[in-house]
């Protein structure tokens, strides 16, 4: 079973093989086109020239991730938001993709794990792959052993906790690709939940970034209670561009035990056996994100793809399309018109308009009726994808 993304590939190569003529926008796959800032080169620039240098070369680094990186981690994604995270909780990887499908080997085959619908297919795909989704019910477009959790219109598309008992809870907000959000008190009550069944949750917050509301937690740990039930999983992918750089972190809290099995051990071992850790000179790079210039550097970039989503969403809402998210992430989430597939409203969309998008169905059942439209573009193209949709309408 090929995944959304791999679908939407093949259709656009097979409508520019046709059309070579056409200018084709893409506005489906999530991939950054602004540049690493200037420090960040800089410092990937000085960690080259490090390797370079028999006195400052490296060889294997710490598979946990080199402490500079860990430390400012600890300082700036956590303290300053008031949030005591300790750097031994701090778990350097190549990307939150990754993460969150290796995550996995921590955890039994027999645990049930929900997931939010729609879905991002890593965590349904990962778990399937382990075996611990059971069956793939292809009219249904479900695998029944996983309890999929309905993120919709009418509960603003988030989910509440299922009524059954559940053992692995994934959770992503700002959300991917609704671009929901969800607030202290909805956290609450799901961290009340694993708390009192003994669930692990699984918290996904690569787009804290894009956040602009202020009651909104950028973290899950600004819950409390937080500490004994969740593992977070963070990015620079979108936050910093590091797409092809690949640098990202987990947070285990040492406070998270079940069966008087710590997981922050557990992760490390994992970590140790399977992963020989982040190049330096890319540990090196994301380091100066941190830094006066690199943060400002940074969120020039991140404004610049929320600008991006405010003409998506005001410009398609005004050409009379209900449109979600947008507002604190960087996915703009669109009803398809008049009850249309969403497979339909893509191929629409490629052919009148020359536009890629991502049909909600590649994201689970309750994705069918909508499509993904992303905020990673360059301006000029997201404005000018705009105007040919509402004219294509």
């Amino acid at each position: 079973r090929s995944s959304a993304a791999s679908d939407v590939y093949k259709r656009q190569a097979a409508y520019m093989e046709k059309h070579s003529d056409q200018s084709l926008i893409r506005l489906g796959i999530g991939d950054v086109t602004r540049p690493l800032c200037h420090f960040a080169v800089q410092a990937l620039h000085e960690g080259a020239d490090e390797m370079g240098r028999a006195e400052t070369f490296k060889g294997y680094g710490p598979e946990q991730g080199y402490d500079f990186l860990r430390q400012a981690i600890a300082q700036h994604d956590y303290a300053a938001r008031g949030v005591d995270i300790k750097p031994e909780e701090i778990f350097v990887s190549d990307g939150a993709k990754s993460d969150c499908g290796n995550i996995g080997d921590i955890f039994g085959v027999d645990n049930i794990v929900a997931v939010c619908d729609p879905v991002y297919p890593v965590y349904v795909d990962t778990n399937a792959m382990a075996g611990r989704a059971g069956s793939y019910q292809e009219e249904l477009g479900k695998w029944d052993r996983l309890v999929y959790m309905p993120c919709v219109e009418e509960n603003g598309f988030t989910p509440v906790p299922p009524r059954e008992k559940v053992d692995i809870i994934y959770l992503c907000f700002p959300n991917n690709p609704t671009g929901a959000v969800a607030t202290r008190e909805q956290l609450k009550v799901w961290v009340d939940y694993a708390n009192a069944n003994g669930a692990v949750i699984l918290y996904d917050s690569a787009y804290e970034a894009f956040i602009t509301e202020e009651d909104v937690p950028h973290t899950i740990f600004e819950i409390e209670g937080a500490r004994t039930c969740a593992i977070e999983f963070r990015s620079y992918s979108k936050t910093a561009g590091f797409t092809g750089n690949r640098c990202a972190y987990t947070v285990v809290p040492m406070e998270l035990k079940r069966d008087g099995a710590s997981l922050n051990a557990l992760w490390n071992r994992r970590q140790c056996t399977k992963f020989n850790g982040v190049p330096y000179v890319i540990q090196r790079g994301a380091a100066a994100i941190y830094t006066p210039e690199g943060k400002d550097q940074t969120r020039a970039s991140i404004d610049y793809y929320r600008q991006n989503a405010q003409v998506i969403r005001e410009g398609l809402t005004a050409a009379g399309l209900s449109c979600f998210g947008g507002v604190n992430a960087p996915y703009i989430w669109i009803k398809t018109p008049d009850g249309m597939g969403s497979w339909d409203f893509f191929d629409l969309l490629l052919d009148r308009a020359n536009v890629a998008t991502t049909p909600g169905a590649g994201f689970g059942p309750s994705g069918e009726g909508y499509i993904r439209l992303t905020a990673f573009g360059g301006a000029e193209a997201t404005r000018e994808a705009v105007e040919r949709v509402k004219a294509a309408l």
